[in-house]
């Protein structure tokens, strides 16, 4: 019991208050292994579904501050709970997964744990809730606003119509003009062209 207490009182940290007995009543009732990651710049969380004797898995970005955190956790847990009654016969995001994230999101809703910009803008996406979290242009707007750890990084819509401006790995971009849902970028150091979602995070080069 002592090696599977560990790793939910450390959880306890990524977690906003109030919310902890919640959450680990999923993780309990349904045995799933839970990862904290790195970051990953395409994509927050992760479900993998139980298969050859191995748990439910699923990861999240440890950077992520505790509402990003937990709205990600929920995601992946709605996943979880679509596989467990449904297994492969529905799609991924499809109609059954989103009234199950809706229900969790109602729930968690319940209880005070967002603070009111967040708690506005999930009751906003209640209605159809995005096929993913890293899609939810909206919502990562308002979790950037309680970031604490991002203070040098922008979002690519930020930054000026032919400014230049930096990824984590170094490489630098010149911001175009938006096309569509993106922007149209040009790596400097090659030339190549690139598609940016506006909401993803950069560094301004000065």
């Amino acid at each position: 019991m002592a090696k599977l207490q560990a790793p939910l009182d450390a959880l306890k940290e990524y977690l906003p208050e109030g919310c902890f007995d919640q959450v680990s009543t999923y993780l309990h009732q349904f045995h799933i292994h839970l990862t904290i990651t790195r970051e990953r710049t395409t994509l927050l969380g992760d479900y993998r579904n139980a298969i050859k004797g191995k748990n439910h898995r699923i990861s999240v970005n440890g950077n992520l501050n505790k509402f990003a955190f937990l709205y990600t956790l929920i995601h992946e847990i709605a996943h979880l709970l679509v596989f467990d009654r449904y297994g492969h016969r529905v799609a991924s995001h499809g109609r059954e997964w989103k009234a199950q994230f809706s229900l969790l999101l109602r729930d968690f809703l319940q209880h005070d744990i967002f603070p009111p910009d967040i708690r506005d803008a999930i009751a906003k996406s209640l209605q159809n809730p995005a096929a993913s979290s890293c899609a939810e242009d909206d919502m990562l707007r308002v979790f950037r606003n309680h970031d604490t750890q991002k203070k040098d990084m922008i979002f690519v819509e930020e930054i000026a119509n032919e400014a230049l401006f930096m990824l984590r790995d170094g490489r630098i971009f010149k911001r175009g003009e938006r096309v569509r849902k993106r922007y149209k970028c040009i790596e400097v150091g090659s030339g190549k062209e690139y598609l940016f979602s506006p909401v993803y995070e950069v560094k301004k080069v000065e």
